[in-house]
């Protein structure tokens, strides 16, 4: 089960990404762009995801996604069990959602800088 522990040491590593504490839940953003919200009880983070990608996402692994709230459905959103997800799906989302927020000269700089130290 991933935790927000791991959610937290993944993206304080990220540029530009900032944790904060908004109405008792834990948030990340760039800016003011939300990439990852953990919910009160840290059973999900919804995090940044391709609308048009959702519903096949969903349909796909039901036990492992689901539809953001209703005001949360006009965004790139969806709503992941923590407890259905390892370290390294939670490492893909993390950065897909990153990548959404991040000016895109910032992404393909942070993955060469990656890619360098994994070579």
């Amino acid at each position: 089960m991933v935790t927000v522990e791991d959610i937290r040491r993944l993206t304080s590593t990220l540029p530009r990404s900032e944790e904060h504490l908004i109405r008792d839940r834990v948030k990340f953003r760039v800016g003011r762009i939300v990439y990852v919200a953990i919910s009160r009880d840290e059973t999900t983070m919804g995090c940044g995801f391709p609308k048009e990608e959702r519903e096949a996402a969903i349909a796909a692994e039901p036990d492992k996604f689901e539809m953001p709230r209703l005001s949360d459905q006009r965004f790139n959103w969806i709503e992941v069990r923590m407890s259905a997800i390892d370290a390294e799906e939670m490492r893909e989302l993390v950065l897909d959602a990153w990548r959404m927020a991040v000016p895109k000269r910032v992404a393909v700089a942070h993955d060469l800088n990656t890619a360098r130290e994994d070579a």
